[in-house]
């Protein structure tokens, strides 16, 4: 009888590491191994986009309002300008805090465009996850979300993208009209997206004599929150030395009550009575700012009361990101 001649796969071509795109993590690996992407050259990819950069907006004008704008406040824009200015058909940019559906971005009919900036993302770099996003919003056919995806590794971040130079002005708006030109005309699915967005802002108001500070309504109290852009550690010194000296209230019936942490930034925050309104806080921050410089100036160590006050404030500290 005569033997059966061994069976052998074709192989496939395999590719160089360089030429491997991303794909999902449990489809198969398109170098041709045979495993999942996950388990062979998705390795390397998952290790550089999970590695977390603990200041994703360093470099970019406007990072602290960057910060504010990721964490704290529900409803605001921002026009932003391109490095290399917008491709044809592209009449604007805007990033926003939040979009219908949670979509990371839109291109609208008349071809702007608009990027979310409150979504999840894949990666440890927001910067990354949202240059990505622009890219492809960039080229989506008009009247099309854009929806996540895991990003390479290699890509651009907004740094690479955006003008560096161009001025960052965010726009706090009172509720999200803002996500479509004509309120009238929309499915059933934006409407109610829309209105339960609106349902949920916090009233907020960006103040306009000092930056990145933001005044906003809960229930039961008014509250500062002030995203800052001095290291954490000088920061909190100068805090603790203000607040000792009974120097660290905006007024009569206000209080520092602790801090966030937030992208590598630290944000105070102050209780304010439920009649303080953004316009009434706008003299005592500016004051307040004018004293907190004197105090990141001083240079001698910590009293006793003050390594108290500091350890206070530690204590109440919150970190979102």
């Amino acid at each position: 009888m005569a033997k059966k001649r061994p069976q052998t796969k074709a192989k496939r071509p395999q590719l160089t590491d360089g030429e491997v795109p991303v794909v999902g993590a449990r489809e198969p690996c398109p170098c041709g191994s045979g495993r999942r992407y996950k388990a062979c050259h998705g390795r390397a990819a998952a290790h550089a986009v999970t590695e977390l950069v603990r200041r994703p907006f360093e470099g970019l004008p406007g990072e602290c309002d960057w910060v504010a704008l990721r964490e704290l406040v529900p409803a605001a824009t921002v026009r932003l300008t391109l490095r290399d200015g917008l491709p044809e058909g592209v009449p604007s940019l805007t990033l926003a805090t939040v979009l219908p559906m949670a979509w990371p971005a839109l291109r609208r009919d008349d071809g702007s465009v608009l990027i979310g900036l409150q979504n999840d993302m894949a990666s440890g770099d927001i910067s990354r996850d949202l240059a990505d996003t622009l890219q492809r919003a960039l080229q989506a056919e008009p009247g099309t979300p854009v929806q996540g995806r895991r990003v390479p590794a290699d890509g651009p971040r907004l740094q690479d993208l955006l003008d560096v130079q161009a001025p960052f002005e965010p726009v706090v708006h009172d509720g999200f009209e803002f996500w479509v030109p004509d309120a009238e005309n929309v499915t059933p699915e934006v409407a109610a997206s829309l209105e339960r967005a609106n349902a949920a802002a916090i009233p907020t108001v960006r103040l306009r004599g000092v930056e990145a500070a933001y005044w906003c309504r809960t229930p039961e109290k008014n509250h500062l929150r002030w995203v800052m852009p001095h290291p954490e550690e000088q920061l909190l010194d100068a805090l603790a030395r203000l607040h000792a000296a009974g120097r660290s209230a905006l007024g009569e019936g206000t209080r520092l009550v602790g801090s966030f942490r937030a992208h590598g930034l630290t944000v105070p925050v102050w209780d304010l009575p439920s009649e303080m309104g953004a316009q009434d806080v706008e003299k005592p921050a500016a004051e307040f700012a004018e004293r907190l410089t004197e105090a990141l100036a001083v240079q001698a160590p910590l009293t006793t009361e003050e390594r108290r006050a500091r350890s206070g404030l530690t204590n109440r500290q919150v970190t979102l990101s």
